[in-house]
């Protein structure tokens, strides 16, 4: 009878063996990383999305620009191609949530300082303040890399159309005056493929984790 238990236990040991590695098996098989969404003009809060696009539900990407950094260099879609990049919108005189979002955008650029995939961009909403000039103080004050971040100015009617067609990104006070446009505490993900996937409080430091953890989560897509 003791034979039959030893013999039995000894069973026990090599079937729970073999159930960790059957299970291990197809836990690896079944198993699907995350996948970031694409977001679409039909599904972002309409208050943000251009009129004209809001029925828009596949096929989003980010327009054509052309539009001038600190360093007064013409900045188009070419600087950015097969690029991971965080996107946001601000102006150098905000004193409200500008320099929590340009914090926050400077600690997402000392993460990915040394990652050819990933860069930044960010857009003034009040082209005719922030000239090149003034952009470039701004960026010496906030410790911007020039290799990876670029703030850029422009025509405010480009600057316009991508934050409310392309990024999906402001709100419009419709009221035609040179401050009608309400920027947001939006950072948007852009994929290499020039898609929104996904959409953040800059503001906040638990979203700036959160997009640097998407990042990786991007960065699988591509390999």
């Amino acid at each position: 009878m003791l034979s039959f238990f030893k013999d039995y236990k000894y069973f026990a040991i090599v079937l729970g063996i073999l159930s960790i590695i059957i299970i291990s098996i197809f836990y690896s098989i079944l198993k699907v990383d995350r996948v970031l969404p694409v977001y679409q003009p039909a599904l972002v809060n309409a208050e943000l999305v251009d009129s004209t696009i809001q029925y828009k539900k596949k096929y989003h990407k980010i327009a054509d620009f052309s539009l001038t950094n600190q360093n007064g260099k013409t900045i188009t879609q070419e600087h950015y191609k097969d690029k991971i990049y965080v996107a946001d919108f601000f102006f150098t005189t905000c004193q409200t949530i500008c320099p929590l979002m340009t914090d926050n955008m400077y600690q997402i650029q000392k993460e990915i300082l040394n990652d050819d995939e990933v860069m930044l961009l960010s857009h003034s909403v009040t082209p005719k303040i922030d000239s090149v000039a003034q952009l470039k103080r701004y960026a010496l004050k906030k410790g911007v890399n020039d290799e990876k971040w670029n703030l850029v100015t422009g025509d405010k009617k480009q600057i316009y159309a991508l934050a409310r067609k392309s990024y999906l990104a402001v709100k419009d006070a419709g009221d035609g005056g040179p401050f009608d446009m309400v920027h947001t505490e939006n950072f948007m993900l852009i994929d290499k493929k020039r898609q929104i996937r996904g959409f953040y409080d800059g503001t906040k430091t638990e979203d700036v984790e959160r997009i640097l953890e998407d990042i990786k989560t991007l960065k699988k897509e591509y390999k």
